[in-house]
């Protein structure tokens, strides 16, 4: 039971009384606070207090990197644009990336701008560093019975990772912990999805053997395979994107949208940074050992070709699952033009009163099977907790798609079901295979860019 639900449902679908019935203002406001009580009475009032990032292993990979430096020059600043850190790995060797991914994994693993198999690369040699750690730790007596069995779930989570061929675009293994993954060939693709789950992702939950679909992995696996045997001629790509610090459980956390703003800038960073890295990837995999005289050329070359390089972008996709329809409801104002399409499904809202109040020029898309108990969760914004209207709903304006197959909250993306054919059409842009809800039948009606 949820914590909305155990007010009970008097209410419509929607979350709100049907227009027109008596006393529905003060039944909303009733509603509302009762729902702000239940809230902060299960989860106390501390918990609206800031989130600070955990001191943990790659904190001191900055400070070390920080403080490092290659051939003489300093490193460059990890926060710096995408582009000019993709310069910079441009003037560098086969050999000097690999000193800097060995250094440094933890820093050079998450760097947007650096080359693809070089974070490939570092994700695994970090993987493996915190391997020994938790396997150390599971036998450690200082331990409580819990924390030693929390070290062999982590320590199980990591090795899976490890295996051969998987793809990790980002890891952090501090606290909770952060990860991506990518599925398929991202340095070719010419459309990129990227999945972003909601409530309770962690490292523990990046990937689940029971339920396999209701985790980032299984959910980005299942759309990247649904778009290859749907659209086999379309270069795609997809992003299990676990890289943000999702609510835990559906207490005051979930409600506001706190942690929401934070993942958006995280994955506004990711979206925008997705060029460069790609022409990083590319350079890197024509990259032999050279001169410095070459390197240079080579860096100046790459700077010159980097205004055209933005016009071969990938066009964007995001499938925003439950909070995470609230974090690309967040990001969707800053956005850059390469993001064509937002998808969300079992959606409590997206921060905005309708979709043109999200200020974007991508195609908002919305859909939610019938038993999925979020409907009942009542969309409102009450003193900064709930996120606003219902994007279903037939006054919000997105494209509604069917969502025929699905089961529950968490069944959107099990394959043969419609909803993850949508996904996938969406995805590879073939808006005329979409199948629309009953209640919209003309959202498969794209008109063309101008």
């Amino acid at each position: 039971m949820t914590y909305f639900s155990a007010l009970g449902n008097p209410l419509s679908g929607s979350g709100f009384a049907s227009s027109g019935v008596p006393g529905t203002t003060a039944w909303r406001a009733l509603l509302a606070l009762a729902v702000v009580f239940v809230l902060l009475a299960t989860t106390g009032w501390t918990a609206v207090r800031k989130h600070h990032a955990d001191a943990g292993p790659r904190a001191s990979a900055l400070l070390a990197w920080e403080k490092g430096s290659l051939a003489g020059r300093p490193l460059p600043d990890p926060d710096a644009p995408a582009g000019r850190i993709a310069r910079y790995f441009a003037s560098l060797d086969t050999a000097q990336q690999r000193t800097l991914a060995r250094r440094y994994p933890l820093v050079v693993g998450n760097l947007a701008g650096a080359p693809l198999p070089l974070r490939y690369r570092a994700n695994h040699t970090a993987l493996r560093t915190a391997l020994r750690v938790e396997r150390a730790r599971t036998t450690d007596e200082r331990l409580t019975d819990e924390g030693r069995h929390e070290a062999t779930r982590r320590m199980h989570r990591f090795a899976s990772m490890l295996r051969p061929g998987r793809q990790i675009l980002s890891f952090d293994p501090t606290g909770r912990g952060h990860a991506a993954e990518v599925f398929g060939d991202l340095e070719h693709a010419r459309r990129v999805s990227v999945v972003v789950p909601g409530v309770d992702t962690e490292l523990l939950t990046f990937e689940k053997s029971a339920r396999r679909y209701a985790a980032p992995v299984g959910m980005a696996d299942a759309l990247q395979k649904e778009q290859e045997a749907a659209a086999p001629r379309v270069r795609t790509a997809t992003i299990a994107w676990a890289d943000y610090t999702a609510p835990v459980g559906l207490g005051v956390d979930a409600a506001s949208g706190e942690l929401a703003q934070e993942g958006a800038a995280r994955l506004d960073r990711l979206v925008r940074s997705l060029p460069a890295t790609l022409r990083a990837a590319a350079h890197a995999t024509g990259s032999t050992d050279r001169s410095a005289t070459d390197r240079s050329t080579t860096a100046r070359n790459t700077a010159a070709r980097s205004a055209a390089g933005r016009t071969a972008a990938p066009k964007v996709s995001l499938f925003c699952h439950s909070y995470g329809s609230v974090v690309c409801g967040l990001a969707a104002g800053r956005l850059p033009s390469s993001v064509t399409d937002i998808a969300v499904a079992g959606s409590p809202g997206m921060r905005a009163d309708n979709a043109a109040g999200l200020r974007t020029r991508a195609h908002v898309w919305a859909m939610r099977d019938r038993d999925d108990w979020i409907a009942d969760v009542p969309h409102m914004d009450v003193g900064g907790l709930g996120h606003g209207a219902d994007p279903v709903a037939d006054g919000f304006g997105a494209r509604h798609l069917s969502a025929a197959g699905a089961e529950g909250h968490t069944g959107y993306f099990v394959p043969h079901t419609r909803s993850l054919a949508n996904f996938a059409a969406v995805g590879t842009g073939s808006y005329q295979d979409v199948t629309c809800d009953s209640s919209d039948p003309e959202c498969s009606f794209v008109p063309e860019p101008r």
